[in-house]
């Protein structure tokens, strides 16, 4: 007999990992800190014209870039004088599926009836699910989508509970937990018993996916405005968003467009925690998976994570959530598009970030998502009421998360804040640092931190040696 206790399956977590995807991670290993990144990546032998073409055949790709008119002048209106950077947006909600989510399942799910499988399985909170189920449906394959929905009591978000509707809308069989750590253990138990795909959101196919939106954006601004992008803001969770548009836009020659990572802040609220889960308005895009993820991106269903949002972000700007609500309320009203909030965190930033940058500079919002039924603002708002949230009109600045939802006045409160790269840096390091001790580091050790954090070797010893640990030496293991 199998044991499915949970230390049991945790213990077996490597070998299922391996036979659902058809990968092996040991072969990229160089310790137990570093791997070859970039050898991973490129395992999988697929160019950015074939994923191109793949992606084509399940209607994904190649969404409208809109210039956001009205917006634009708006900023500007409230900028100093020659200041409010031309604000442009990348609609992803025209995806198969309503996100930019169906990039990454596009080629999984191409990757799993190519060797065979009968079915994907992913664990989710929902649009990456409702991706799945669509692509998968259009390959004929079955899909199970594991999902966090309730807490303790059985009370699921109303953005929740409409993202496990459009995963069954597309035909995907969904688990539907309350949360805690069961969602893991859960994953691997139908992974192991149905023999089907991992369509894991960190595995190399999901961020080879997002590479073409990277791709789009960089190309179709050169080809209108005979330009790189100057900046491009991205909604950053778990890091996979980001990670594949930056080497997208590197793919096309925009090495120099500054890559700037969006969250909304939800600090003091705990994503694990049974009382918290449901005090927060935002179910993705938040500090509560986009700081974790960047500061040890090792902590997925994969052994090694190809989101690495650390290694690509040039900067880290917070918003509020009552921010975002009010620039989803204002892209509806001034440029008639509705779209949900997640996918406009990132245009929240690009306001505020916009009104500091030049005339002639363009800024790129990188993704939509679709709207409606609960994933509306106003049903969240509502549902916040419902758990003794304030919700009012102010200054943004008073947000609390899960007390508090503060909505601007005026477009001019809308400022967010920069969070610190070197303080993430560091906590990147001391990480490692408890995975594999600074005095076992060798050269390859050193060097692979200071890719993954985005900085110089020389750094990464100067972080290491503030730890108290005697510094990072390159005389140990090769």
């Amino acid at each position: 007999m199998t044991d499915n206790s949970y230390q049991a399956v945790m213990a077996r977590k490597n070998d299922i990992m391996r036979s659902s995807l058809g990968l092996d991670y040991d072969q990229f290993n160089l310790s137990p800190i570093a791997f070859d990144y970039e050898a991973m990546m490129n395992s999988s032998g697929y160019s950015l014209e074939e994923i191109t073409a793949i992606q084509r055949e399940t209607k994904v790709g190649g969404t409208p870039l809109h210039e956001l008119r009205r917006l634009t002048e708006a900023v500007r209106r409230i900028s100093e004088p020659g200041k409010g950077a031309r604000i442009l947006v990348k609609d992803e909600a025209a995806n198969a599926s309503g996100s930019f989510k169906a990039r990454r399942a596009s080629i999984s799910a191409f990757e799993a009836q190519s060797k065979g499988f009968k079915g994907m399985v992913t664990a989710t909170s929902g649009n990456y699910g409702a991706a799945v189920a669509s692509q998968a449906a259009q390959r004929n394959l079955k899909c199970i989508v594991v999902q966090e929905v309730y807490d303790s009591q059985r009370i699921g978000q109303p953005e929740i509970v409409e993202k496990s509707r459009a995963c069954e809308a597309y035909g995907a069989e969904v688990l539907k937990l309350t949360v805690g750590p069961e969602l893991f253990y859960v994953l691997l138990r139908t992974l192991e018993e149905t023999g089907f795909f991992n369509a894991s959101l960190y595995t190399p196919f999901g961020i080879l996916g997002v590479e073409t939106l990277g791709a789009e954006i960089g190309e179709e601004v050169q080809a209108r405005y005979g330009k790189s992008p100057d900046v491009v803001v991205v909604t950053n969770a778990g890091g996979g968003n980001l990670t594949g548009t930056a080497r997208g836009l590197r793919r096309v020659g925009a090495e120099e467009t500054t890559v700037m990572a969006v969250s909304v802040d939800l600090s003091g609220l705990h994503m694990a925690s049974d009382t918290a889960f449901n005090n927060k308005s935002f179910t993705t895009g938040h500090t509560g998976f986009g700081v974790p993820f960047a500061t040890w991106p090792d902590r997925v269903d994969v052994p090694r994570n190809a989101a690495r949002a650390l290694r690509y972000m040039d900067g880290y700007h917070l918003v509020t959530q009552g921010e975002v609500f009010y620039l989803t309320e204002l892209l509806t009203k001034m440029e008639g598009l509705e779209r949900g909030p997640a996918g406009n965190t990132s245009l929240t930033a690009a306001v505020a970030l916009a009104r500091q940058m030049d005339e002639d500079q363009i800024i790129v919002v990188q993704e939509t998502e679709y709207t409606g039924a609960g994933k509306h603002h106003n049903s969240q708002l509502s549902f916040a009421r419902s758990r003794g949230i304030e919700v009012r009109r102010g200054d943004p600045a008073d947000n609390v998360p899960g007390r508090t939802i503060v909505i601007p006045e005026r477009l001019d409160q809308v400022a967010g804040k920069p969070l610190d790269l070197e303080r993430m840096r560091a906590s990147y390091i001391k990480h490692a640092a408890s995975v594999l001790p600074v005095d076992q580091w060798s050269e390859v050790d050193i060097n692979f931190l200071a890719e993954d954090a985005n900085t110089t070797s020389e750094h990464v010893q100067e972080i290491a040696a503030g730890l108290g640990a005697g510094g990072a030496t390159s005389t140990g293991r090769n």
